[in-house]
């Protein structure tokens, strides 16, 4: 009889955050993108940033990003 192996779960590890200094072009491209109505998730995505951290920094400058109209 085969012995059966046993599957062994891997904890989820949680990656630890590395917090990334906003750069002046980075904010340069913030404004352009909300400026264009592109949203945050677009936004976020193209400075490779969560979605939280784009909009906590788009509040602290005074930057709109709503998409409407």
């Amino acid at each position: 009889m085969a012995k059966k192996k046993k599957s062994v779960k891997k904890e989820s590890v949680k990656k630890k955050s590395v917090r990334r200094a906003w750069t002046p072009s980075d904010v340069r491209e913030l404004k352009t993108l909300a400026k264009k109505k592109a949203g945050v998730a677009k936004i976020s995505k193209a400075l490779k940033r969560t979605v939280g951290a784009t909009a906590v920094k788009a509040h602290q400058l005074g930057v709109s990003l709503d998409t409407r109209g």
